[in-house]
């Protein structure tokens, strides 16, 4: 019996540690998604603000003809594929892998960028190639970061690598709320730069228009991931908050379950040594 009890109170001990880290997990990805949640609505307006640019700039120039604009539908499609470098977040992660299953199986010999170390475990586990993969920033993401992979997706879309490109993320609604999404990428879509203003003709443009459209164009690409980065961020940081809270509950709702047993245990040892020696103190009186 009383070795019973030992074990019992150990495995609430180690219970408790448990507890002790869910919580600061849930602590920490909740102090995060205030920060994170402000880098995305901030990174917004700049990114309306350059696709604004590009419809005038489109607008002035006349017919733009750029590598990001032409679809080749004979070349095989890409994804960018966004996740976490870590777990525990519930199923961040999963859903994404979820979204990426279910879109490849639609097309055929897909080329696959990876960015986050679960992304790239779950591709390598499956034995399905990476063409290119980034981590180390799923948290944290810089615009740096957004950057390089932009500059490689365009490098290998404009020789011919690829024939387009899709971007398989979660998009942040709200703190509660987030989907796994997959938008185009490339190529940019006419829609995406027409119905600008043509500018006066007052302004004087170095170098053109067009040059200034053949920069502005890879950089809107580099502004698009750099979006989803944020909003990947965000949603890692809360469904890794909702996933720890929902643990540390879990926790405390087993630590009540193994007390209880634990004082039905002590009750029955009690019971037990009472029994003991009321039959001793009879046992000597009848003796007596």
């Amino acid at each position: 019996m009383a070795g019973k009890l030992r074990e019992i109170r150990k495995r609430i001990k180690a219970v408790q540690s448990t507890q002790k880290i869910t919580k600061s997990f849930s602590l920490i990805a909740a102090s995060r998604i205030v920060r994170a949640e402000r880098r995305v609505k901030e990174a917004r307006p700049f990114a309306e603000r350059l696709q604004d640019v590009i419809r005038d700039l489109a607008a002035t120039a006349g017919p733009v003809d750029h590598p990001v604009l032409q679809r080749h539908d004979d070349l095989p499609p890409a994804f960018v594929v966004i996740a976490a470098d870590r777990g525990l977040a519930g199923a961040y992660n999963a859903n994404v892998l979820r979204l990426y299953e279910r879109t490849r199986r639609t097309v055929s010999n897909p080329v696959t960028y990876a960015v986050g170390r679960k992304v790239q475990a779950a591709l390598r586990f499956r034995k399905i190639p990476i063409d290119g993969q980034w981590s180390g920033f799923s948290d944290q993401p810089s615009f740096d970061d957004a950057k390089e992979i932009g500059q490689r997706i365009v490098a290998d879309f404009s020789e011919g690598k690829i024939g387009s490109v899709g971007i398989i993320y979660t998009q942040f609604i709200s703190i509660v709320t987030q989907h796994a999404v997959m938008t185009e990428l490339l190529p940019i879509t006419p829609e995406e730069i027409e119905g600008g203003h043509q500018l006066a003709a007052s302004f004087e443009f170095e170098p053109s228009p067009e040059g200034i459209l053949d920069e502005l164009l890879p950089m809107y690409v580099e502004v698009k991931i750099y979006q989803a980065l944020l909003e990947a961020a965000a949603s890692e940081h809360a469904a890794r908050r909702r996933a720890m809270s929902a643990a540390t509950d879990n926790a405390e709702e087993i630590i009540k379950n193994i007390t209880r047993v634990a004082n039905q245990v002590r009750q029955s040892e009690i019971t037990s040594e009472i029994a003991d020696i009321v039959g001793g103190a009879e046992a000597l009186r009848k003796s007596g």
